[in-house]
């Protein structure tokens, strides 16, 4: 499933850190700790590796 917008892509990077041992957990906020808690790694790493290009920086409603 690619990010719809690179504020969700940059979470899922951050949750995927996370995940990793790489960052602490204790450092995600908002969307990447929702992500971290109910997402699994290869989830996260198929958000994370979308492309940036084209995206918007923020999904619009």
């Amino acid at each position: 499933m690619p990010a719809k917008s690179q504020a969700q892509q940059k979470a899922a990077g951050a949750a995927l850190s996370a995940k990793r041992g790489d960052t602490k957990v204790s450092q995600l906020k908002g969307a990447s700790k929702s992500m971290y808690e109910s997402m699994s790694p290869k989830e996260l790493k198929d958000l994370a590796e979308t492309k940036r290009k084209g995206k918007p920086e923020h999904k619009s409603h």
